[in-house]
């Protein structure tokens, strides 16, 4: 069947991911997904297992401050271990290689609709897994009250 939707377990390669997770031991689920991103980040040439770091980089957002649960029935049945800090960082890396491809992931949507959406869907998770530092709105100093306490100075 292929891809259904733009959920990140909402084509085959992603679901039968989900399975090999819950088919793996609890100890082993980390290992498997940190695999699959570092495979992801590491590739050249076609990224062949660019639907599975999107599913396992949903799994890692779901722990993360602003992070949405993976509520799919497609996803993974058992529950994920906590995960460990670094792969944060190597989630969202994968997903910048991913979204770096994006003329061919772009052309395999039938309709540019669903492929907006699922690009939409991967800047989300990329926020929640590394979110942009906070605007700083706190002038260095500020030249109004300077001048008047200056100009206070000369003509008082």
């Amino acid at each position: 069947m292929g891809t259904w939707d733009t959920g990140p377990f909402d084509n085959d390669t992603a679901a039968d991911f989900a399975d090999a997770l819950d088919d793996a031991g609890p100890e082993e689920r980390e290992r498997l997904i940190r695999g699959v991103l570092t495979r992801t980040v590491n590739a050249t040439g076609y990224l062949k297992e660019a639907e599975e770091a999107v599913a396992a980089a949903s799994l890692i957002a779901a722990q993360c401050p602003g992070g949405e649960p993976v509520d799919t029935p497609y996803g993974p049945e058992t529950s994920m271990p906590d995960f460990a800090p670094d792969l944060r960082t190597l989630a969202a890396e994968a997903l910048t290689v991913i979204v770096s491809d994006d003329s061919e992931r772009a052309s395999s949507w039938v309709d540019p609709g669903d492929w907006k959406r699922w690009r939409a869907a991967l800047d989300r998770l990329r926020d929640v897994l590394d979110p942009p530092p906070p605007s700083i709105d706190i002038p260095l100093f500020d030249i109004r009250s300077s001048r008047t306490s200056h100009d206070a100075t000369l003509h008082g």
